[in-house]
């Protein structure tokens, strides 16, 4: 029997095209999701004029996207996206899939995490802080141990993140020696590098963002809990390797960034911060932007020095 000629198009098209990176999103717990409320409020996905530059709000059911690199190409290096959005929504797009697809055209494995966020119609009020951490600390957990299944290394898995997203980054760069929520699963969720651009990074009043921090600790946070979130003093020899981004005009003041190298170099950790005159906030990829459309070149030799890229 002859076959039509639109399925033999079709069939062409399946087996000779261009391989496409797989982008499967993982349910991030396998059962109930800890102090989840069942909250009326629907998940809301907002378009930009970019498609790209879209914002998800009402996290209920937190996720992990992945994108592999084309076949052959994967280095073993794998990081973990946070977007940013002041703790009250997510900019997955141009501080997510943009940079996942980024990464992968260079061998890195990436997956963009859709991180709960402190809203109290739909997590526990008494526990809404800990939430975005322990949704990252399970991303972690997930992608190390499932490594081989993505031909990864378990000891090169790296968290990213921006803005608020940085915050939560570099949260789960300092508090991974416990794990929060009572889980106990014991793989480690201490991550082995971090790239942290246009942070906020401390909670105390001089140099915090007030928006990220009432979203994620209320309107009076206790003088403990600004402390315990204000990660610039929670470095130790042990935190991981990190590279920071900012701009001198980032209303995200730069001194979260350098008061972070500052404490990073204290504890000899290596660290390597670009501070580029003008920019802004929220500008991802910089595409175009000159001379800060070149600090993702900055950031993929950082990588590569550290033989995280592949090169």
């Amino acid at each position: 029997m002859k076959t039509p000629f639109c399925v033999f198009i079709l069939l062409t098209i399946l087996f000779t095209g261009p391989v496409v990176a797989q982008q499967d999103s993982l349910n991030l717990w396998p059962g109930p999701v800890p102090y989840d409320l069942p909250g009326e409020e629907p998940e809301i996905v907002t378009f930009g004029k970019n498609p790209v530059t879209y914002l998800v709000r009402n996290v209920q059911k937190p996720t992990l996207k992945v994108f592999l690199p084309p076949q052959g190409k994967a280095n073993g290096t794998s990081v973990i996206i946070c977007p940013g959005g002041g703790y009250w929504l997510l900019a997955s797009g141009h501080e997510g899939d943009d940079f996942a697809r980024w990464f992968n055209s260079f061998g890195v494995t990436a997956f963009v995490l859709k991180y709960r966020l402190p809203n109290e119609k739909l997590v526990d009020p008494a526990n809404k802080a800990i939430v975005p951490l322990l949704d990252a600390q399970q991303a972690i957990r997930l992608v190390r141990r499932r490594a081989s299944e993505w031909q990864l290394r378990p000891d090169r898995i790296g968290i990213m993140g921006f803005s608020a997203g940085g915050h939560l980054a570099s949260t789960a760069g300092t508090h991974f020696d416990r794990a929060v929520g009572g889980v106990t699963d014991t793989t480690s969720v201490r991550p082995d590098f971090m790239l942290l651009i246009y942070p906020v990074i401390t909670f105390r009043d001089n140099y915090t963002h007030a928006g990220s921090r009432d979203n994620l600790l209320g309107k009076d946070p206790s003088a403990e809990k600004i402390d315990w979130y204000s990660n610039e003093l929670r470095v130790t020899a042990r935190t991981p390797p990190t590279f920071l981004l900012h701009t001198a005009d980032d209303p995200i003041k730069v001194q979260n960034s350098v008061n972070f190298f500052l404490a990073l170099k204290k504890h000899n950790v290596p660290a390597e911060m670009h501070i580029y005159e003008k920019g802004g906030h929220g500008y991802g990829l910089a595409t175009g932007q000159i001379p800060l459309g070149t600090w993702p070149d900055r950031l993929r030799a950082w990588l590569a020095a550290h033989g995280w890229a592949g090169e």
